[in-house]
């Protein structure tokens, strides 16, 4: 497991006690791509500990690229007979021989200094990457693939809506490096749509919100991850801008609630926003919250011209989750206990 520590042990046992019937992944098998991100660490510890506590039997194999990284990451679960490490690319086709009932693909460059530093890995992660994924799928009668694509797909807001619902379309420079992440999973999301047409390939595609959680990458560019490192380290927080921008943020705990929610009960080809309207905030707001957390304070700084690169136009992107809820999901946590376990996870995990 990523941590022994007690607020992680309670996250894990809120999420697999929720509105989730296990009984329909008992015995199935299912492939993590991006197995050591932030979505599929947390994902599979939910995962394992019905293994281990309720023996339910699940396969998983835990895809990623550095078998050492997976080794290390999922330690606790080499020796048990459910657990898998399953070592590629996506941008490779995908050589998972055994059976797999389930899919989830959550493979990708998700900071701005991997937009800017790796622009192409960036697009042929989300595009090629998707087409791996989709023909494996295709090859396995019954399969469920869940695609995780983003809030950035749909673009800047034109002033016209509050919040976005999965019919929006709003404006990207598509002749910019920046529009690398969102136009790949904008042309995913259509891949997918010609896979369901032509093969009747079972997709389902969760839109996620900006996520934070105590599993995500330690070089993770993105200010609120920033901000949240600057509260472990109890160090004043930057902030690279008058702070304005208005987004929708989701505890990692939740988002992985809503994607499994949506693994067993979304209907197939559909989109669906996941974030949690609590965590509806500026970027000020964030770094306040985290800075009276930690007992640090806020700075602004402006970014330099790398940083810039990556960093989105977008100045207010809030979701709207109303399709999620109708289908019977709600997240289970507020904005204090969200930051505050974050904050105590990393530092317990540091020492």
């Amino acid at each position: 497991m990523f941590s022994k520590n007690a607020y992680y042990q309670k996250d894990i046992e809120k999420v697999i006690s929720a509105e989730i019937d296990w009984t329909q992944l008992q015995g199935k098998s299912i492939l993590v791509i991006g197995a050591s991100g932030m979505l599929g660490t947390f994902l599979i510890d939910c995962l394992m500990e019905q293994n281990i506590k309720k023996n339910y039997n699940i396969s998983i194999f835990a895809m990623g690229r550095n078998r050492k990284k997976l080794e290390e990451r999922y330690s606790d679960y080499i020796a048990h007979p459910n657990f898998h490490i399953s070592v590629g690319d996506v941008t490779e086709p995908i050589t998972v021989e055994q059976p797999i009932d389930y899919i989830i693909h959550g493979a990708s460059n998700t900071h701005p200094l991997a937009y800017a530093n790796d622009p192409i890995g960036t697009i042929m992660t989300s595009i090629q990457g998707t087409q791996h994924v989709l023909e494996f799928a295709r090859k396995v009668e019954g399969s469920r693939v869940l695609f995780l694509s983003t809030v950035e797909i749909y673009g800047e807001n034109r002033g016209d809506v509050e919040a976005f619902s999965e019919e929006y379309c709003g404006y990207i420079d598509s002749n910019t490096l920046r529009a690398g992440y969102p136009e790949g999973k904008r042309a995913s999301e259509a891949l997918c749509q010609a896979y369901i047409k032509k093969y009747d390939v079972d997709v389902v595609i969760p839109r996620l919100s900006r996520i934070f959680g105590p599993t995500m990458l330690t070089n993770d560019s993105k200010a609120s991850s920033q901000f949240i490192m600057n509260a472990v380290n109890q160090e004043d927080i930057i902030l690279k801008s008058k702070g304005n921008q208005y987004f929708s943020y989701c505890y990692v705990a939740d988002a992985v609630y809503g994607m499994l929610y949506l693994l067993l009960n979304g209907k197939k080809g559909e989109a669906y926003n996941i974030a949690n309207p609590a965590f509806n905030l500026t970027l000020k707001n964030l770094a306040t919250k985290l800075s009276e957390l930690a007992g640090t304070k806020v700075i602004f700084d402006l970014p330099d011209k790398e940083e810039a690169l990556g960093y989105s136009k977008a100045t207010k992107a809030l979701l709207n989750i109303s399709k999620i809820e109708n289908l019977g999901w709600q997240p289970l946590y507020t904005v204090e206990d969200g930051l505050e376990h974050t904050i105590k996870i990393i530092r317990n995990e540091r020492t």
